[in-house]
């Protein structure tokens, strides 16, 4: 049967997905000048949304990058679009970037941030892959260096998962000096 389209949250409406779009001067198109946040969902609530706005005001900060909206704002419009889309087990996609402006390398002045966000449906509880274990290799550390900021820039996290993928694993963790700092899209932890 037809599925219902997923209803986005951009730039203060709530829009189908279809209609969502977003300008290509938007600095995030760009340039990645933003960051974003995934809030886990389970039974219709935010999981650890807290830590997840301290961390995402902490990037912002870093980027001197103001915030679109307040914490409470946020949360308000995250729980709106958990109820317009009816999600029970996922996740909020969240991004703020420096918004639009003429491409230059220099931060513009007066610009708006950008405000971004949607649901995703994800296994998080049930999932097989947490009683069976991923296959995991390991892969130079190619990020930049201040992946302490979460910012979009994510290429080198892609190109990680891609060749965890080709050679028949689930996934890649990134090994500096000998350490492993993070996996591709994930936490290492032993």
């Amino acid at each position: 049967g037809k599925t219902m389209a997923r209803t986005v949250y951009v730039n203060g409406e709530f829009v189908a997905e279809e209609a969502a779009s977003i300008s290509i001067f938007d600095r995030g198109f760009l340039f990645a000048d933003g960051v974003y946040e995934v809030t886990s969902v389970v039974a219709g609530r935010l999981i650890d949304n807290p830590a997840h706005m301290l961390r995402l005001k902490r990037s912002l900060s870093e980027l001197s990058l103001a915030s679109p909206a307040t914490n409470d704002e946020i949360e308000a419009i995250q729980r709106h679009l958990i109820e317009l889309n009816q999600l029970e087990e996922g996740l909020v996609y969240l991004q703020v970037t420096r918004g639009v402006a003429d491409r230059d390398f220099n931060y513009p002045e007066n610009t708006a941030p950008s405000l971004v966000m949607f649901t995703q449906v994800k296994a998080l509880l049930d999932n097989p892959k947490a009683v069976q274990g991923l296959k995991i290799i390991t892969t130079p550390e190619l990020r930049w260096g201040r992946r302490d900021i979460k910012t979009v820039g994510l290429l080198a996290s892609c190109m990680a998962k891609n060749l965890a993928v080709q050679s028949g694993a689930d996934d890649a963790w990134f090994v500096e000096q000998g350490l492993i700092t993070e996996g591709s899209s994930n936490n290492a932890y032993i």
